[in-house]
This record gives structure tokens, C-alpha cells and sequence, in this order.
């Protein structure tokens, strides 16, 4: 008998290369914990920007959803609810969205005072005054004791160095999104004839929000431009005091604050000296 032929057996042998362990899901943990994150915030900045009518109702609807959604279906507006717990609920969110607002008025300020001081403007960038108030920020643009640096006497043309001063602070306010109103003060020297102190100090601010516009300020934010005259001296013991002649720019906070929060009492610069 015939014997098979004998085939060697080939065993081939493949080494494996031993990858490192994975990590495991941790980083996807990590990863969807930061894209909710930024998704809040960008929500957060997003209700900021909205209209306060609008922006009042999703802080009620998140404060008191059951209470939101009954008093919708009645046909009452969640935020005319008084003293609910909506709107006790939204202070919170009111004041962080006020604190907010308040830090980028101060930012502004401290440019607008850099500007000012490396501007070359001399004596006239010190008697630009900041004043916070519990309703926003006032800028204080006031003569000084001469009376002849911002405008000639009994005239609303201004002068150059002023002229260069309001388009500082144009610029710097151009950004924001803060109504800005304008006051025109004078002393209380009288002057003969038709054109009275009210004109003066209505064309004085009026020349002041023309610089204001030319620097970028839109013109529909501008909400009031004001001739008071001599009725709100700065220094009412020396009525004549050419400091009591000034431009005043108003800027209002948007947010409303708490009421515990407001001053009854605005903050005025110190009066004499």
C-alpha cells in the first residue's frame, strides 16, 4: 500500500500590536458639559439683548411655570401680577443683568478719562466730571472759573477744545446701547432783549448732540435734549458763578434695579471749593 505524501503544516504566527486603553467616555462627558455651557451663556446674552417687555415674560415663565402659564391662559400679562412669586423670583436675574450694565458704564467712564487726559485738552479734561447716580451715569462738562473755555459769553458757539472733548466722549458712547439725554445749564446772569437763558442753554445742548451724532452716536438714542437755564445751579450760594454754566449727558440705565437696591437720593459732585 501506497502511503499518502506527508505535507508539512506551515503555522504562520501574527503578532499583535498592543494599542494603549482607551480613556473611556469621561472626555465626551467633559465635551457635552462645556457645549451646554456656552449654549446658557449665549442664551443668557441673547435675553439681555431683547426687548424688556419680552424678556420679562421668560423670566417669569422660568421663575413660576405653573403660574405663568395660568395667568396667560386668563388673559392677564405674567409681569402686571404685582408681588407674585414671578416677580419676586426674577430680582435675581433684574440685578445680574443690572450689575452687568453698570460694569460697561465704569469701563466707558475709565476710557473716556484716558482719552481725555492723553487728548492735550489741558484745563478743560479736568472739568469733565463722572457722576454715578442710582438711574445711571451723568457726564458733567463745566466751566471754569473764568468762564471762557467751553463757549464765548451769551453765545452757543462752541469752542474748539470743547468741540474736541464731545467728540472723544461721542466715540466712546457710539457703542453702547443707552438712551442719552443732553442738558444745557447756565449761570444766573440776565441779559436784555428776546434771547433768554432757556434759549441759550437749549442751543448750548443742542450744539452739544449735534458733535455727539457727528461722532457716531446714532441719532435715534438721543431721548431728550433739555434747556434748563438757571434752575439747576451747581452752585446755587453763588448763583452768578460761571461753574454753574454746563453741558450735562445723560446716560439712563436700561435694566431697572430692585427697588431696595435704588437710591432715593442721587449722587451730586460737592458743591463749592
Amino acid at each position: 500500500m501506497k502511503t499518502a505524501d506527508k505535507r508539512q503544516v506551515i503555522v504562520v504566527r501574527k503578532g499583535r500590536h498592543k494599542h494603549a486603553g482607551h480613556h473611556g467616555g469621561a472626555w465626551k462627558v467633559a465635551y457635552a458639559d462645556f457645549v451646554t455651557a456656552m449654549m446658557a451663556f449665549f442664551m443668557v446674552m441673547w435675553i439681555i439683548g431683547m426687548d424688556p417687555t419680552v424678556r420679562n415674560s421668560i423670566e417669569g415663565y422660568f421663575s413660576n411655570p405653573v403660574g405663568f402659564k395660568k395667568g396667560y391662559s386668563g388673559g392677564k400679562s405674567p409681569v402686571s401680577s404685582g408681588s407674585s412669586p414671578a416677580s419676586l423670583q426674577s430680582a435675581p436675574i433684574r440685578l445680574m443683568t443690572r450689575a452687568i450694565e453698570e460694569a460697561r458704564l465704569a469701563d466707558v467712564q475709565s476710557h473716556i478719562k484716558t482719552r481725555l487726559d492723553s487728548s492735550g485738552l489741558g484745563e478743560l479734561a479736568k472739568n469733565v466730571q463722572f457722576i454715578q447716580t442710582s438711574t445711571g451715569l451723568r457726564i458733567e462738562l463745566a466751566e471754569d472759573p473764568s468762564g471762557d473755555l467751553f463757549f464765548p459769553l451769551a453765545s452757543a458757539a462752541m469752542k474748539p477744545a470743547l468741540h474736541r472733548a464731545l467728540e472723544l466722549i461721542g466715540a466712546e458712547l457710539a457703542p453702547l446701547q443707552n438712551p442719552i439725554e443732553v442738558e444745557g445749564h447756565t449761570d444766573a446772569a440776565q441779559y436784555s432783549g428776546l434771547y433768554s437763558n432757556w434759549e441759550l442753554s437749549a442751543d448750548r445742548a443742542n450744539a452739544a448732540r449735534r458733535v455727539l451724532e457727528a461722532s457716531g452716536v446714532d441719532p435715534s438714542r438721543i431721548a431728550k435734549v433739555i434747556g434748563l437755564a438757571d434752575r439747576d445751579l451747581r452752585y446755587p450760594d453763588n448763583p452768578l458763578d460761571p461753574r454753574n454754566r454746563r453741558i450735562s449727558i445723560v446716560l439712563p440705565f436700561v435694566t431697572r434695579a430692585d427697588s431696595s437696591t435704588v437710591d432715593a437720593k442721587e449722587q451730586r459732585p460737592p458743591q463749592g471749593g
